[in-house]
């Protein structure tokens, strides 16, 4: 369990980490640190599902399933049946709060 704390600490810092090293890259930092954050989902959806398996029963990652799977749907439907801009606004947050509601139940668990 202590190495899913690592790997999710080094997840989420890993943009930061990226967007240190400005003076040196300086635009290509910020396309790489944009890019890891999509790493960083990966990476969390992965930790979750090692988790579940552990774990079926518990609600609190069955709930964070149902928040990716509603993020992914409600992106294909934006993207492919009904294109809203409105929609887009919401597509915007839920990455970061799956990202820390993730985050809040291994560091709560461990």
């Amino acid at each position: 369990m202590k190495t899913i704390k690592n790997i999710n600490t080094f997840a989420v810092g890993l943009p930061f980490l990226i967007l240190l090293t400005y003076p040196i890259a300086k635009e290509s930092a910020y396309f790489f640190a944009l890019f890891s954050t999509m790493a960083t989902g990966f990476i969390q959806v992965l930790l979750a599902i090692k988790l579940i398996v552990r774990e079926p029963s518990n609600r609190n990652l069955q709930i964070y399933f149902a928040g990716v799977i509603f993020f992914f749907c409600l992106w294909f439907i934006n993207s492919q049946i009904y294109y809203n801009d409105t929609i887009d606004y919401i597509l915007f947050g839920i990455p970061p709060v799956l990202a820390i509601y993730l985050s809040i139940l291994i560091y709560k668990k461990l």
